[in-house]
């Protein structure tokens, strides 16, 4: 009477699947904070925060004029928000709820469904954040017109989908090395300030300069959207497919690893986080 019942076709288990993920990702989103209007509110003065330092800096040091021609200070956002969205979900992926956590006692809860919670969870909230500051840009300042905002949308996921790979390949090996994973997810995440290339524009740099950023899947997504926001810049530098097949191989070694660590997992593994 009390037990489960398992759809037995691939698509039952597959909308199984999903309502599971859909639970935990409205779990990861209210956990982040008590108050979820509140957690909103702060992802959201973080991102104003972070475009009003980059303007000043940019105005205090006198280089605006070497950014795109069109709204400057779209030109700053269409940087930080892909730079947040990728940093916010390899923080939130390392952050799930690992093989030896109390919720994988839980018979239809794994490390998969965990991790696709905390990444969708980020993607909500880096997204409403996106729109919201958009519109009060939109409303309160000056119209946004993005060339084709398709494209920068698909560059946002992009981004997501860059850092979800990047997660989970931190996530598969941090077990075995905590502390040196620590280490290596902190300066990765702190050089993405510079290496994502959202501090100036590929197209005017020098080949023996961008051979320091080319490796990074963020810095193509960045200078492709700048290319889908304004009219007036074409991207010679970068490449959508680079990050996409990077980010596929990532996300292979990772689960590979991922599935190598849960069938070793020990239950002082959650004490080392």
């Amino acid at each position: 009477m009390f037990q489960r019942v398992e759809p037995r076709t691939r698509a039952g288990r597959a909308v199984g699947l999903a309502e599971i993920i859909y639970h935990a990702t409205v779990r990861e989103v209210r956990k982040g904070h008590g108050n979820a209007l509140l957690g909103l509110v702060i992802n959201i003065l973080q991102t104003v925060i972070f475009v009003a330092v980059f303007y000043f800096m940019f105005a205090i040091i006198g280089i605006r004029g070497s950014a795109i021609r069109g709204d400057f200070l779209l030109y700053i956002m269409s940087g930080v928000f892909l730079f947040m969205v990728h940093n916010k979900t390899i923080g939130a992926v390392m952050k799930a709820e690992g093989p030896a956590s109390a919720m994988m006692k839980h018979a239809p809860m794994n490390t998969i469904v965990s991790i696709s919670a905390a990444a969708l969870g980020a993607l909500y909230i880096q997204v409403l954040s996106l729109v919201v500051v958009l519109f009060g840009y939109h409303a309160l300042f000056e119209p946004v017109v993005i060339d084709q905002p398709v494209g920068a949308m698909a560059m946002v996921l992009l981004s997501w989908f860059s850092g979800l790979a990047i997660g989970i390949l931190f996530v598969a090996v941090r077990p075995w090395a905590p502390d040196a994973m620590g280490i290596v997810s902190a300066i990765y995440l702190r050089a993405n300030m510079i290496a994502s290339g959202k501090l100036f524009v590929a197209n005017t740099m020098p080949s023996s300069v961008l051979a320091f950023f080319t490796w990074n899947p963020l810095f193509h997504t960045i200078d492709q959207n700048r290319g889908f926001v304004f009219l007036n810049y074409n991207p010679h530098y970068s490449s959508v497919l680079y990050p996409v097949y990077v980010s596929l191989a990532l996300i292979m070694i990772g689960l590979m690893g991922e599935f190598y660590t849960r069938k070793r997992a020990s239950a002082s593994w959650e004490a080392k986080r």
